[in-house]
């Protein structure tokens, strides 16, 4: 184990790529994402080499939709087909203050080639320019109009999931709130990648931010950057739209695939939210990826761990649209009972 990297994890083996990565910020000696202005950290964006290629073989395209609070740019990407496809309405990462449709276009169009599904990715307004609940908002106004006019974008609206990795894994778990709360529109299934569920204060108290807080990575300083750019008062951090691991209940929720990386500040959230789903007798697949980084699944010019982990989305997706049932487990074969060490 690197305990000179992570000097309070107690067990478990960084994967040398992971290591590579942060020897690679460590050597670079940047300044810490927390010491950014939005404006700074935004001219520095992921590497294109690290978000891999695009599937020549799917169609993009880009329109522009109405919302509550004003016009909502989003992007498609569908491989064709002769019938109406099912629908992945994704919600990008970036901690609600960064991130663009431009940076997740390897990985969408990924989606839609191997989910067999047509991707809608949203360009929701971001922090500190647009504070809780915009970005929600637009997410929202986003998945109604596209139950109302998928049909325009070759889709089936009878037919729709949702996806989000971090902060976008926290809009499509709100999503899924809503939607079971206001009896519409019906969400089949949902995808939260490293998802960051939980922005109050007592969520540094979970073992995974004692483990990873003072990391090169997401630490808990660069987390605190993004909600006080986003929410403005520690209630808001509370309210269950914007940390939907507070939510009350989880009854009645879409079957769900909860992904997880182990050197993530936010693990423990991510399992803490398939644990609450799976007592509610929501039908949930969990997976923890061994020595990974958060976000690794986006990045797979880094991390060869992503091509499998994608694989396990993609079939999970195409499962959920062409298979209709209980999520069961990739590995077992059996409905998913969580470990609770």
């Amino acid at each position: 184990m690197p305990t000179d990297l992570y000097p309070d994890y107690p067990v478990g083996t960084l994967h040398p790529e992971s290591e590579a990565v942060l020897r690679e910020l460590q050597a670079a000696s940047a300044k810490p994402l927390s010491a950014l202005s939005p404006r700074e950290a935004r001219a520095c964006p992921l590497p294109e080499a690290w978000l891999g290629s695009v599937d020549p073989g799917v169609r993009i395209g880009n329109q522009v939709i109405p919302g509550r609070k004003g016009p909502i740019p989003i992007r498609t990407y569908s491989a064709g087909s002769a019938s109406a496809q099912p629908l992945l309405v994704f919600f990008h990462g970036g901690g609600f203050v960064l991130g663009t449709l431009d940076e997740f276009d390897a990985f969408c169009a990924g989606l839609a080639g191997k989910g067999a599904c047509t991707v809608v990715s949203v360009d929701y307004r971001l922090a500190p320019e647009h504070r809780f609940p915009a970005a929600l908002e637009d997410a929202w106004s986003a998945l109604l109009w596209i139950a109302a006019h998928g049909e325009e974008l070759g889709g089936d609206p009878e037919r729709i999931a949702v996806a989000g990795d971090s902060a976008g894994g926290n809009l499509a778990a709100g999503l899924c709130l809503q939607a079971r709360d206001q009896g519409f529109p019906r969400i089949s299934f949902q995808v939260l990648v490293c998802p960051w569920v939980d922005l109050s204060d007592s969520a540094e108290a979970a073992p995974s931010f004692r483990a990873f807080g003072q990391g090169l990575w997401l630490s808990t300083a660069n987390l605190r950057w993004y909600r006080d750019h986003y929410v403005e008062t520690p209630a808001q951090a509370d309210h269950p739209l914007a940390s939907p691991l507070r939510a009350e209940s989880l009854v009645g929720l879409p079957p769900a695939l909860v992904l997880t990386a182990e050197f993530d500040v936010l693990a423990a959230q991510g399992r803490a939210y398939a644990l609450r789903l799976e007592e509610a007798g929501v039908p949930v697949t969990f997976r923890q990826h061994p020595g990974m980084l958060h976000d690794f699944l986006v990045m797979p010019g880094k991390f060869s761990e992503a091509r499998a982990a994608f694989g396990q989305i993609a079939e999970a997706i195409h499962a959920a649209f062409h298979a209709p049932g209980p999520r069961k487990s990739p590995e077992t074969g059996q409905y998913l009972a969580l470990a609770r060490g």
